[in-house]
């Protein structure tokens, strides 16, 4: 096949994708446009005076602030935009390429998967048509989003807010959402199952959000090594530079140059790393369903496991850093802060990581519970229920695995804080404090796993809907408080009903109040999954 016919069809495939993202896709564009805008019109009620937005940067001046953050270039002088650039776009930027990865893996690799790629490559579309769909499309959304948040944030009139920010803000978070495209489309040159291209490509991008962060807070090179670094590193709303970007355009053209050839040396729907040939005969586990279920994620467990332990690490080492802000900081904090000392400031880090934590350990374990809904598609389970295999014990067994899952996964953040936290404090009672606190918002997931159930049970081609949930309850978490959200808004989520122990009392009343709503959840989608048609 010849290079022009090799993208003969790209056209086609691409008004097909457009037609079936029609939904999803504006449904991103808007969520993030709401959040950053929002997020910057609530600045200018919350910080009205020079010396409040001052007095904020002395705060975010931590080494732990920094690495939720950005960069202390920001702080100097901090204004409505410095706000921005450093608080928001590092987070949003995590926003962004989740949105190109899933993007680009489903119009790749997952129809790849699926088989439809061979179907229609058996008409006239050539080789590279659908990978170059896919790239045409991930690239027209950044720059769409782009555009409409500079125009909606220069729009605004702020103070301090300019147009050329506010196109370079747009350009910035393009660059993250355009770099993560190129990592996906050259990860799925090797995976041969969608999961596994999304789970690599999005521990790439935890990857680069703990190389800015370390970079951050100590040498700044590790910062230069990452995406999420080089927008950051745009000074946006305080010198304007542009040509950090430079840097993801070229990321980006060197990963899909190098992903092309590769695509052209592997059979459709074969990645370039051969699947390990499995065993003679299956194991007695695996002729039970839960044992089923367990090994269909027990590569994904096993890596999400170590992850989580390092990020809560990552967090933990930092926790004896509150003591040192507390003295460097000297009257200024007390004044802000009457009544607070380093040990408490430790616990209020300690209890915003560990919830930030089991949010992140939502992912893996909602992932376990909707595999169930990929097997359906995917045409396995019709046939697993043919034999004597029920519907309650299959979906019991995918709801054991899930919980067990979140308790696992929980148990490993708090183990990585509490041993790093431990030897930063010179505490040792961190270590037990934080694995509880890690386990205590085993029920905040276990609401979520409920949520994905019921969709399941009466509403499976919805099932997508339930990682609202979670974006819900990480921007209630990460934003609630800066933006002064209304109370009855921020308890919708099942995280803000957690104590936040070790700052808090340790409670069960709240987790046994949320066991009960998972429970109830659970039932209702298994009466529901009992009784409906199994759909492709």
């Amino acid at each position: 096949m010849n290079k022009q016919h090799s993208f003969a069809g790209t056209g086609t495939m691409l008004r097909f994708m457009l037609r079936r993202d029609r939904i999803q896709l504006p449904i991103w564009i808007i969520a993030i446009i709401i959040s950053v805008v929002g997020t910057l019109a609530s600045y200018e009620n919350l910080y009205q005076t020079e010396a409040s937005r001052q007095e904020t940067a002395a705060l975010m001046a931590s080494p732990a602030s920094i690495a939720m953050t950005g960069p202390e270039l920001y702080l100097e002088n901090y204004t409505f935009g410095a706000m921005m650039g450093h608080q928001m776009l590092g987070f949003v930027g995590i926003v962004v390429g989740l949105m190109s990865v899933l993007l680009i893996v489903r119009h790749t690799r997952k129809e790849e998967e699926t088989g439809r790629t061979e179907l229609v490559r058996a008409s006239v579309t050539g080789r590279h048509a659908n990978t170059t769909a896919s790239l045409i499309l991930a690239t027209a959304v950044n720059i769409v989003l782009a555009v409409v948040l500079a125009v909606a944030m220069g729009s605004l009139g702020i103070e301090s807010v300019t147009w050329q920010g506010s196109f370079l803000y747009g350009a910035a978070l393009a660059s993250v959402g355009l770099s993560f495209s190129g990592v996906a489309i050259f990860v799925v040159q090797f995976m041969e199952h969608g999961r596994a291209a999304t789970g690599l490509s999005l521990g790439l991008l935890v990857v680069a959000y703990c190389l800015r962060a370390a970079g951050d807070i100590g040498d700044e090179f590790i910062s230069w090594l990452s995406p999420i670094g080089w927008a950051q590193q745009t000074s946006v709303y305080v010198d304007n530079h542009w040509s950090p970007l430079l840097l993801s355009l070229g990321f980006t053209i060197v990963l899909v140059a190098i992903a092309y050839p590769l695509s052209t040396k592997r059979d459709v729907g074969a990645g370039m790393i051969p699947p390990r040939r499995g065993k003679a005969s299956a194991s007695k586990a695996l002729t039970k369903p839960i044992g089923l279920a367990y090994r269909l994620q027990r590569t994904n467990l096993i890596v999400w496991g170590f992850a989580m332990f390092f990020f809560g690490a990552m967090y933990g080492s930092f926790l004896g850093e509150a003591e040192k802000m507390m003295e460097s900081m000297g009257n200024t904090i007390g004044e802000m802060l009457p009544g607070m000392d380093g040990g408490v400031l430790a616990d209020s880090f300690a209890a915003m990581f560990i919830a930030i934590s089991a949010i992140v350990s939502t992912i893996p374990s909602l992932q376990s519970i909707l595999r169930l809904r990929s097997e359906e598609k995917e045409g396995r389970v019709e046939g697993m229920l043919s034999g004597a295999l029920s519907r309650p014990r299959l979906l019991g067994s995918f709801v054991i695995a899930a919980i067990l899952n979140s308790l696992f996964l929980l148990f490993m953040a708090g183990l990585g804080m509490g041993v790093a936290g431990s030897q930063s404090m010179n505490d040792s009672s961190y270590l037990g404090d934080l694995i509880v606190a890690g386990l205590s918002f085993a029920p905040a997931l276990w609401v979520v796993i409920g949520v994905g159930v019921a969709l399941i049970g009466f509403f499976p081609k919805g099932t997508s809907f339930s990682w609202a949930v979670v974006v819900f309850a990480f921007l209630i978490i990460y934003l609630g408080g800066a933006l002064q959200l209304p109370e009855w808004l921020m308890n919708i989520s099942p995280y803000q009903h957690i104590p936040r122990f070790p700052l808090e009392d340790f409670d069960w009343v709240p987790l046994l109040s949320l066991t009960g709503v998972a429970t109830v959840l659970i039932v209702i989608g298994w009466f529901g999954f009992r009784r409906r048609d199994i759909e492709m």
